[in-house]
């Protein structure tokens, strides 16, 4: 009779949006009881930063009893190269992460913030788990992109996320602007985000830079008590008062 276990389960464990931001949310507000139960009894993590999920950790554990001590759970950082230069394209072999799975125990994979490997690193941990036949299970939480979009007003039936724009200014305005004709020509709602201490620059590039007709939506402090979202025309915006940009923001352009 053999004794060798089942392989595990990848589990995709979405965080609070709170990361990087001034207030915290309660966990039970934006994560589900299922959620919150699944994760206190993991004891392998491959994560995007260690530290960002201890402290979720520890605010998991304050629900639901963690599995093993905090200090005692196997938690693996992927590659700081991931984080620069993506890994959602083979950059990225993360097969031999996923060893204690192949061993019989699940993983949870997790980024900073939202959902892993939606606007954030994980997805060659996702890839890796398939290769190897490995069962993946999304957890229900908060994805920012989705939340953004379904409250922004913009076309929802057809829209893209392009990540980060160019940080040079000519460079990023001529993105800017490609963007802006895809959403007028097709439609197309565009989606991007910008790390919060460039928020401005992005910011006045798209006041000074589209045409007045176009929309643009900004959504920041999603889920969190004093979340900001707003949609208007550029010529509205110029005219309006600035948005908050000192945080995590998503920026949406359309028609």
């Amino acid at each position: 009779m053999s004794n060798a276990r089942a392989p595990g389960t990848l589990y995709l464990v979405p965080t609070p949006l709170d990361f990087g931001c001034d207030t915290a949310t309660a966990l039970t507000e934006v994560l589900p009881d299922a959620t919150l139960r699944v994760a206190a009894g993991l004891s392998h993590w491959i994560t995007e930063n260690a530290k960002s999920t201890r402290a979720f950790l520890k605010r998991v554990d304050a629900i639901h009893a963690l599995s093993q001590p905090l200090q005692a759970l196997h938690i693996t950082e992927l590659p700081r190269a991931v984080h620069k230069k993506g890994d959602h394209q083979g950059e990225f072999d993360a097969r031999p992460l996923l060893q204690a799975a192949l061993e019989g125990d699940d993983i949870g994979l997790v980024s900073e913030a939202g959902m892993p490997a939606v606007a954030d690193p994980g997805s060659s941990v996702v890839r890796a788990a398939h290769a190897l036949g490995l069962r993946v299970q999304p957890l229900v939480g908060p994805v920012s992109l989705l939340l953004a979009l379904a409250a922004s007003g913009l076309n929802g039936q057809n829209f893209a996320f392009v990540g980060y724009l160019p940080q040079d200014a000519h460079a990023r305005l001529q993105r800017l602007r490609e963007l802006e004709g895809l959403a007028q020509r097709g439609g197309q709602t565009q989606l991007f985000i910008e790390t919060p201490y460039r928020n401005a620059a992005l910011w006045s590039a798209l006041l000074q830079g589209l045409q007045a007709r176009t929309r643009v939506a900004l959504a920041s402090g999603l889920t969190l008590p004093d979340a900001h979202v707003r949609c208007l025309s550029v010529g509205e915006w110029r005219q309006a008062e600035p948005p908050p940009l000192d945080r995590p923001t998503v920026f949406s352009i359309g028609v």
